[in-house]
């Protein structure tokens, strides 16, 4: 965990809806990288806005899922990697930094990211800028059926990073922050290990579909807070442009869950700051040092089930580990995998 000083007890946060502009049709990394930086550039101010309006104890911003690319379509590895990956110290972050330090916020958000450990190859990252400027936190997406995962590297990403490093928490000044990518909100052991290094609030840079009726991602994210005892920042799209897809195919619903499900604020469609709520962490605390029924997270009894864990296998690990994949490589394993299971009848 990385400390700070400093500490609030309570604050706003807001899940901020914005549209992703995609550089899908981008002509090459100049021309990307200038989408990128006109995206940052609108975004500083929606920022200073809405802290206008919402109050400058809004300490904490979470930004959609690749809110500066869209996602690849049709792109090969190599090629989405020179077209729309950050440098882990590149100029994206400067500028995402410049923000944070201005306004005085921690800055979360997920974007696809380089690691020179890993030439070749990209990682789906959320991150979190403190308002010093310095990046406090850095959690690669583990579960993705398009893109490169620690998981495919197993091995090595562990020699690199350790276990701490897979599963981050950032100990801040306004409480133990994680982050969760997209649709791993639908992974509980993601949530549990990271709930089990401290986590209070998780981070849900999302992009996914919005509409009246319960989705599983909207399930799950009430599901996560309460059996994690955590608050819940879900920041959503406000459409995509600049990509084949309909733009308002993943638009709305961006929301803050509480830590007892109850959510707080949820906005509708469109780009919008109405996703705001005060984080309430002396509340928090006091709930989860409460001896009864509802202090689930004293309650776990991880031994029961450490030893199932430990005698399956699924998915396989490694599987990009020195060697050369095209996109074909991930549903290939996955079928794979599903043709094991299904022989050793547990599918």
């Amino acid at each position: 965990m990385i400390q700070q000083t400093d500490h609030f007890n309570s604050f706003r946060a807001l899940a901020l809806q914005v549209t992703c502009h995609a550089v899908n049709q981008a002509s090459d990394r100049q021309a990307a990288r200038l989408l990128m930086l006109n995206s940052i550039n609108r975004l500083e101010q929606q920022i200073a806005a809405s802290i206008a309006f919402i109050g400058l104890d809004c300490r904490l911003i979470v930004l959609p899922e690749y809110f500066l690319t869209g996602f690849p379509m049709g792109d090969s590895l190599a090629g989405w990697a020179e077209k729309a990956c950050l440098s882990m110290n590149g100029a994206e972050y400067e500028a995402l930094a410049k923000i944070a330090q201005k306004y005085q916020i921690f800055l979360a958000g997920n974007a696809y990211e380089l690691d020179p450990n890993f030439p070749g190859l990209y990682f789906q990252t959320s991150f979190v800028i403190d308002p010093s400027g310095s990046v406090v936190l850095r959690y690669r997406r583990l579960n993705s059926l398009f893109a490169p995962t620690p998981h495919d590297v197993w091995d090595k990403y562990l020699d690199c990073y350790g276990l701490e490093g897979v599963f981050p928490v950032a100990k801040t000044a306004i409480g133990n922050l994680a982050a969760l990518a997209s649709e791993e909100i639908l992974y509980p052991e993601v949530a549990r290990c990271l709930a089990m290094r401290g986590a209070e609030i998780f981070l849900h840079s999302t992009s996914e579909v919005y509409g009246q009726t319960l989705a599983p991602k909207d399930a799950a994210k009430i599901t996560r807070a309460v059996e994690n005892m955590v608050y819940v920042v879900s920041a959503n799209t406000a459409g995509i442009a600049n990509i084949s897809i309909p733009i308002a195919s993943a638009d709305g619903g961006s929301k803050i869950i509480d830590y007892r499900g109850i959510v707080l604020a949820q906005t509708a469609t469109g780009e919008s700051m109405a996703a705001f709520a005060e984080i309430d962490l002396a509340a928090l605390r006091r709930d989860r040092r409460r001896p009864g029924l509802n202090n689930l997270l004293s309650r776990q009894r991880f031994e029961l089930y450490a030893q199932s864990y430990s005698q399956s296998q699924f998915y396989p690990a490694n599987t990009m580990l020195n060697q050369e994949v095209d996109r074909k490589h991930f549903i290939q394993t996955q079928q794979i995998t599903i043709e094991r299971l299904a022989k050793l009848g547990i599918i």
